[in-house]
């Protein structure tokens, strides 16, 4: 027998001492009562929808829109050829989307992380999805002498889309823990190189099917719409910190400032953030400029023409976001197979494979700019081993945090880490590259060929900031051990103290709430 809370008797039920409540708990034992009556059609609607409301399902919709989110930032740059042409700007000019797009992304991030820890995390999300895929749809019909409003339409996106990237990760490690939390987030992540994949593939097709470029902006709010129903329909917002078996609803009593505070001193945490920076600065850039530079290369291997005609070639930006899904797909399997071995070595797994593949990747990035000039097939196998391994770290940057940060400041922790990455990453990376291209482009005689090299020499900034990265990685292996300690041990004792008068007693002494 399967009874609602309010007392209603719901037909169908095989076993006859099943109890299920709203809130989806069971208890055995409950006796058949004359006061039971049929479940009222919406009722029935309600605990039908419960019975979806699983860790699977709702891991599952939240994957979807993640890569939903990346993919609509990468559609503007699948078509960024075309954007460029149509409203006559430079490469620092199409760059500038990316920029704005990321400052009021990494502005709004923290305030989405502080309502994330206190508020209702499905509401939030849903109406983020429901704010940017409006305004990405209003966006595909502005005028060509109104860029400043299309470069401001793109904030206002940013801003819708970092309350998603701010808090869906919270929900997922409320709902799994250990190597399933570390599995269930490489599947999240996976959404990073598959949206912005998808985004590329997607933002050209619709460009070519249609021989306008706008309708690569209206379809992923259709998409966004449907996302947004499903996730307030069937994900829950679980208890924070359930999934590392911590009794009853950890209420956050603690300020905004002392959990900064906290942050702030949690050492794997700073450098972690600075390392995941470093990977946001070398792909901001490639995501923006390299299908530009690509075509570029083409142009000077007079593969191709330049540019003029209505619509212009998509072969670049349908094969690099093909490439970036595979190599997304094969950075996140490595990873974690990858972690998962090493974890039964050492203890700082997770940091350590991050170093070793930051630093692989820089050396192959290197290589683009090396033989891209006379080889185009060159360049993407360049493309694909750089990607591929740089990739390897998306998840094992969440899963890091979520090791050394308690469940009641990690919404906090992952939007602060948004910003400080999008800050020193790719907030400014895209214009940075395209006004250095640019400035070299101005002092020298124009031509297609020097159009290549510039934009090439300029971009020879990324392999260097990646490798700073890797080194970062390695200062994160080094106090990863001791934060996962005083996190561990915080937790524990959050169960039966307040988390105002909690204190940390490690090898070291005595320590505050610092995690």
């Amino acid at each position: 027998m399967c009874v609602e809370s309010d007392g209603c008797e719901i037909e169908g039920c095989s076993s006859s001492d099943e109890v299920r409540t709203l809130s989806g708990s069971m208890s055995p034992g409950l006796k058949p009562s004359p006061d039971l009556h049929s479940c009222k059609p919406g009722q029935k609607f309600r605990a039908a929808l419960r019975r979806y409301r699983t860790p699977a399902v709702a891991a599952g919709i939240l994957s979807f829109g993640n890569v939903l989110n990346y993919m609509d930032r990468s559609t503007v740059a699948g078509v960024l050829l075309d954007i460029q042409r149509h409203f006559e700007v430079t490469d620092s000019g199409a760059g500038l989307l990316q920029t704005v797009f990321i400052c009021s992304f990494m502005v709004a991030a923290p305030i989405f992380g502080y309502l994330g820890d206190r508020f209702n995390r499905k509401i939030i999300l849903s109406c983020g999805i429901f704010f940017w895929s409006t305004v990405t749809l209003l966006s595909s019909f502005i005028g060509k002498e109104y860029y400043w409003l299309f470069v401001l339409s793109r904030g206002l996106v940013g801003i819708g889309e970092s309350s998603y990237s701010a808090i869906s990760s919270t929900i997922i490690g409320d709902l799994y823990t250990s190597n399933s939390r570390t599995m269930m987030l490489s599947v999240f992540y996976l959404a990073i190189p598959l949206g912005s994949g998808l985004g590329y593939i997607l933002g050209s097709g619709a460009k070519d099917a249609a021989e306008d470029w706008h309708w690569a902006l209206r379809v992923s709010p259709v998409l966004g719409i449907t996302v947004g129903t499903l996730i307030l329909l069937f994900v829950p917002d679980p208890k924070r910190g359930s999934a590392d078996q911590m009794e009853g609803h950890i209420h956050h009593s603690q300020s905004w400032l002392s959990d900064m505070k906290a942050l702030a001193k949690n050492r794997s945490y700073v450098f972690s953030s600075l390392a995941t920076s470093a990977v946001s600065f070398a792909t901001g850039a490639f995501g923006m400029l390299i299908p530009i530079y690509l075509f570029r290369a083409q142009v000077v291997q007079k593969e191709v023409e330049a540019c003029t005609k209505k619509v212009c070639s998509s072969r670049d930006s349908l094969i690099f976001g093909a490439i970036t899904c595979v190599t997304g797909l094969l950075g996140l399997v490595i990873g974690a197979v990858a972690t998962r071995f090493f974890r039964r070595k050492t203890g700082r797994a997770d940091p350590l494979v991050c170093a070793v593949s930051m630093l692989g990747s820089a050396i192959f990035i290197c290589l683009i700019f090396v033989v891209a000039k006379n080889s185009i097939v060159g360049a993407y196998v360049c493309i694909f081993i750089g990607e591929t391994l740089l990739f390897v770290n998306w998840a094992l940057t969440a899963d890091i945090l979520m090791f050394v940060i308690i469940p009641t400041r990690r919404a906090t922790a992952v939007a602060f880490q948004s910003f400080t990455s999008h800050l020193l990453g790719d907030a400014g990376s895209p214009y940075l590259i395209g006004k250095i291209s640019d400035k070299l482009q101005e002092r020298f005689a124009s031509s297609e060929l020097w159009k290549f090299l510039s934009l090439g020499y300029a971009l020879m900034l990324c392999p260097f900031i990646i490798v700073l990265g890797g080194m970062f990685f390695l200062a994160t292996a080094l106090y990863f051990l001791d934060d996962r300690e005083k996190a561990e041990k915080l937790k524990k004792l959050m169960q039966q103290t307040p988390p105002s008068s909690v204190k940390v007693i490690s090898r070291r002494g005595p320590i505050c709430t610092d995690v």
